[in-house]
């Protein structure tokens, strides 16, 4: 029985998710000391998201709706960690995932001006996935290449993994699975 491949990309995202959330949690909660992760990231990331309405509300402001510049700061945090988290030597199966999310995110993106130029920018620069070095340069230089589109500044993509270094997690519980599916191939 095949199953979908969007299955696997949304387990790895739920992962990597939670345990974003539960190191955010703990910056929060106690911004002075580390904390290894609770039992339940799921109670950490909701302690995590009502602290941080709290703090909002403190500070005088009012909820309100994503805007288009939070939610590309959100998405490019999301992927450079994901880099950061990506194997040295990917599976196969890792290396399919990730092509197919820079895909989706090039259809499904909620801002559709973002998500059309993400797709030419996708054709002029092909997903590179062999291996961390590779995935976390070119995911520097595709972001460069939005930055210089929107007349930002472009980051030096030598320091991408002291920006944005591997998650620490307890028991490696933050290092992205492969599937049974991949029987060891390696495939560029």
């Amino acid at each position: 029985m095949s199953e979908n491949p969007i299955h696997h990309l949304f387990q790895t995202f739920v992962k990597v998710s939670e345990c974003v959330q539960a190191h955010l949690s703990n910056f929060i909660l106690q911004p002075n000391s580390r904390v290894s992760s609770s039992p339940s990231t799921n109670e950490s990331a909701l302690l995590s998201l009502s602290t941080a309405d709290a703090q909002i509300r403190k500070q005088g402001k009012s909820s309100s709706p994503t805007t288009k510049e939070e939610l590309g700061r959100a998405t490019w945090t999301f992927l450079h960690t994901l880099a950061a988290q990506y194997p040295d030597k990917p599976t196969r199966q890792q290396k399919k995932d990730v092509k197919e999310l820079m895909a989706i995110l090039s259809r499904m993106y909620p801002c559709k001006e973002c998500a059309d130029h993400f797709k030419e920018v996708l054709r002029a620069n092909p997903v590179q996935a062999g291996s961390h070095h590779e995935f976390s340069q070119w995911l520097c230089h595709v972001h460069n290449v939005v930055n210089r589109s929107l007349a930002k500044p472009v980051f030096p993509c030598e320091r991408v993994d002291a920006r944005w270094g591997k998650l620490e997690c307890e028991n490696r519980a933050c290092d992205l699975q492969g599937t049974s599916m991949d029987f060891g191939d390696e495939v560029k």
